[in-house]
């Protein structure tokens, strides 16, 4: 089933095979709070090969606690947060769920960097959670996913 999504505007779309997605996941970074404004951000991670983008986003680096070099995709006449990929794992792309135009299928596999989670946004207990990034053996799944 073909799934697709875009920024508030319209101005920049993408399209994917929902089979294709590898996993689904709530971060809890600061760096993620600030992006989105919120509490966390709801991302799912996809193989770059298998998602189509119309429009170009602009990208904003960082530099993430870890040393990660994560490159955030934002409509440029909107300001909609729409993707985002760390340098170190360039196969793969994160959207952000939000953007989806129907989002009621989306799991959620497991809960980043919740020692960063404050009180008025609890990670939910009933998922696998890391108190920081993923281990490299959870990077590598990833990774290795991503050349399916």
């Amino acid at each position: 089933m073909t799934e697709s999504g875009r920024c508030q505007c319209g101005e920049i779309k993408y399209s994917f095979e929902r089979d294709k997605i590898i996993s689904g996941h709530h971060c809890h970074c600061k760096d993620c709070q600030r992006a989105t404004g919120s509490g966390k951000a709801t991302i799912l991670v996809i193989s770059k090969k298998n998602l189509s983008i119309s429009g170009e986003p602009k990208y904003f680096e960082s530099v993430g606690n870890q040393g990660m070099h994560i490159n955030r995709g934002f409509c440029e006449k909107c300001g909609s947060g729409i993707l985002s990929f760390a340098k170190e794992l360039d196969r793969v792309i994160f959207i952000k769920a939000g953007t989806l135009d129907d989002s009621s299928w989306v799991t959620i596999d497991s809960n980043y960097f919740t020692e960063s989670a404050d009180d008025w946004n609890k990670p939910d207990d009933h998922i696998k959670s890391f108190n920081q990034n993923p281990n490299l053996f959870e990077n590598i799944k990833t990774v290795l996913k991503s050349f399916m």
